[in-house]
Order: C-alpha cells, then structure tokens, then sequence
C-alpha cells in the first residue's frame, strides 16, 4: 500500500520534533492534521508551551510566523509558503509608524498583531481583534495611534470612545472587506432564526448587522456556549470548518463565500516539503526581534 502524504508528514513530524500549527482560515485537511487550530496568538502560546518541540510548521501567513519566532527564540519556525503575505500587514511600514508618533509625539502607538515585525518594533503595545478594545482601555491616553485596520479602529473609537487615530489612512484586510450588507440582509430574511456572527474587521455597516462581534476565537465560544441553532458567519470562510466540526448539531452559514488567497496556498504537500527540508525558516533580526517581543509581551500582560 502506497504511504499517503499526511502519513509521510505525520511520521516526519515525530521524527524531527515538530509541531504543526494552523491558522483558523486554513484549509480544513490541514487543520485536521495540526496539533493546533487557532488564531495567531493562540498558536504561537500553544507553541511556547510545548518545551519538547524543536520545529514550528506554520500553517498561516507571514506576520503569524515572524510572531511565532519572536515568542519562540529556541525553536526553528518554517513557513511553508513564503509567498503567503498578509496584504493588510504590508499596509503599514515601519518608516509611517515613526512619521505618525513624530506628529503626535504623546500619543502611545498600540499596532494590530497583523503586522510585520519591523512595524511591531516600532509600537508601544501590541493587540488583537479580541482584546483590542481592552488593550485601548488599559492606557492612560484619550488619543492612540492604531494601525493597520481602519475598520478595527473605528470599532475601537465606538466602543472605547477615545479619539483613535488609523495609521496609515485606509488600511483593510481585502477579504474581510467583500462582506456586503445587502447580502447578509437577504441571508437573515432567508434564515430569520439565524444570528448574524461578524469580524470587526468588517465594515461599519456590516458591523451593524450583527448580533455579535468578534474575533475567530471568540466566535468559536459564542457557538459554542449559545443554544442558537444557526448562525450567519461573516469572516473568512476556513472557519466554517471548524465551527461545525466543534458543533456538530448547528448550521453554519457564510455571510459570503470569503477566501483569503493567502491562507489557502499552503498545502499538505507544502508542509511536508518545508519540513523534509528545513527549508523557508522565518528569521528576525535580533534588535526587531527584542523590540517586537517587548509589545507583544505587554500585551500579554494585559490580556
């Protein structure tokens, strides 16, 4: 009998001390076979945890990878795709970070972790969509630099009711922005027993709409700990997959069919690759490095 690749990938995996990580928006078969599922900062704390793994397999995008080396300095972190750029991360460089705090030189920079590790080193605190409002709170400023979503800062301003200043202007994440609200208007009258689940990454107007707002991983427990019976989901379609594996007896409905390109080029064969050969290891500079992980590490302070 022919050994299958994820046979292949398994057993590579035990040999060489690896642990496999996911991205909540990857494609379902590489989340079947990952030792985590998550978001991006769920995963890189799973993979600080696991003290005998020597190899970090990145199944996501860039900055996921880059903050997985930054956390984990011991381990060699490989990300399968090179190629796999999250577009909003490149929105914000480093250069505009610093021209924005030259103009409001009192104003405390709190930076998305959707963002590169030159733009972390950058700014005062790291957040996520999860805990942004929170991490906004915590500081002693009513006027913050925030990049690189403008969406996401706005629903911060709304909730926070500090004056958020979005750096650079128009920064979005391309897929979260093909949610429409005329769409989702049509799926709530077609399912009107459906809650409506979105990103606050999604604009204003779709934000409107729903019942709840939220990150990947606070969706997850909003299924999870709902009796809601079918949900309208508005963030990545890879979710999806997730969702219903964790709640078998509920219906999952994507608010559009949203597929971020970037996500979905990795493939088992490229993680099997990218493991057989040690090949595409992610590296940060070591002054970056240590600048990065101190924003990051004061956001888990907080978190």
């Amino acid at each position: 009998m022919t050994t299958s690749i994820v046979d292949k990938l398994l057993k590579l995996k035990h040999e060489k001390k690896a642990v496999i990580l996911a991205h909540n928006y990857q494609r379902p078969e590489i989340q079947d076979l990952a030792d985590y599922v998550g978001d991006s900062i769920e995963l890189c704390l799973k993979a600080k945890k696991e003290k005998d793994a020597e190899i970090i397999v990145f199944a996501a995008v860039d900055f996921m990878a880059e903050s997985a080396a930054i956390l984990n300095p011991d381990k060699k972190v490989l990300l399968p795709s090179p190629g796999a750029r999250c577009p909003m991360a490149q929105m914000l460089t480093a250069e505009e970070v610093k021209r924005w705090k030259r103009k409001y030189p009192k104003a405390p920079v709190v930076l998305y972790v959707n963002t590169l590790a030159t733009a972390k080193a950058e700014c005062d605190i790291c957040c996520t969509s999860a805990n942004a409002v929170k991490i906004i709170e915590s500081l002693d400023a009513d006027t913050v630099i925030f990049g690189p979503d403008n969406n996401l800062a706005e629903y911060v301003a709304e909730k926070t009711g500090k004056t958020i200043i979005a750096v650079p202007l128009r920064g979005f994440c391309p897929t979260h922005l093909l949610f429409q609200p005329e769409e989702i208007e049509i799926l709530k009258m077609e399912h009107p027993d459906a809650v409506v689940a979105v990103h606050p990454e999604c604009s204003r107007e779709v934000r409107e709409l729903a019942d709840f707002i939220g990150s990947t991983s606070q969706m997850c427990r909003y299924a999870r700990n709902s009796n809601f019976k079918r949900y309208i989901i508005a963030t990545e379609v890879g979710l999806i997959h997730r969702l219903k594996k964790e709640n078998p007896r509920k219906e999952f409905i994507p608010a559009y069919d949203a597929v971020c390109p970037n996500m979905k080029l990795n493939t088992i064969e490229r993680l099997y690759y990218a493991l057989k050969t040690e090949r595409h290891v992610i590296r940060v500079p070591k002054d970056i490095a240590e600048r990065a992980w101190e924003a990051l590490e004061r956001m888990f302070a907080i978190r």
